[in-house]
């Protein structure tokens, strides 16, 4: 059994963020496959859904998980939903926002570092390990804007090396069917891994184009 986890941050006003296109994913591979609302999971620190979605070879049983104690905590949550269903780092996959990835390409990833993912920091630092899968979603990064004094980076969407501003911003509206899209790829994703195990899965959608509205 898998367990599927999208990070990303509790709250409304989080909810449209760049940094919580996981959370946008689990929901969506949710209501393709009609496990209904994820849920509070009681002690887990979670929100859960559990149930069969159908993949490229079958139907197979999975868990959904949205870690809710804000990103740099994911790793709480996970530790305690893996020990509860019994999942090992073999059958964790995690589901996050790439700024080293362009708006629109959508990866697949076995183990590795966090990269200053601050959710990916935690996971590792809880579960004590990194070779779990990941499907990484990229959002780009802050570009420059011109006439800004700041060597043409705009500090209001996380200029320079500071990107929390950037990955804590909304997708802009006129990018909403774009967004879609790309959680559409990313639930697609999901269910390859799911279906086809990572090897295979990674043979098929590291090669795909980025997505466009």
């Amino acid at each position: 059994m898998w367990m599927i986890v999208g990070l990303g941050n509790p709250g409304a006003k989080y909810a449209r963020n760049r940094h919580n296109i996981g959370f946008q994913v689990v929901e969506a591979v949710a209501r393709r496959h009609g496990l209904g609302e994820l849920r509070a999971g009681g002690k887990l620190g979670g929100h859960t859904a559990t149930g069969v979605i159908v993949t490229p070879r079958g139907r197979q049983k999975v868990v959904l998980l949205e870690p809710m104690e804000f990103m740099n905590l994911s790793g709480f949550a996970v530790q305690r939903a893996l020990a509860f269903y019994g999942v090992g780092l073999d059958e964790l996959l995690v589901v996050h926002d790439e700024i080293d990835l362009d708006l629109g390409v959508v990866r697949l990833k076995q183990g590795g570092g966090h990269g200053g993912h601050n959710g990916l920091r935690s996971i590792q630092a809880q579960t004590g390990g990194s070779a779990f899968a990941r499907v990484r979603v990229g959002v780009g990064k802050p570009g420059p804007t011109p006439g800004t004094a700041t060597g043409g980076l705009d500090p209001r969407a996380g200029g320079g090396k500071d990107v929390s501003g950037w990955v804590l911003g909304d997708f802009p509206g006129a990018q909403a069917a774009l967004v879609e899209a790309i959680v559409a790829r990313a639930a697609d994703a999901v269910e390859a891994v799911v279906g086809l195990g990572l090897a295979a899965a990674m043979n098929d959608f590291n090669g795909k184009p980025p997505v466009s509205a």
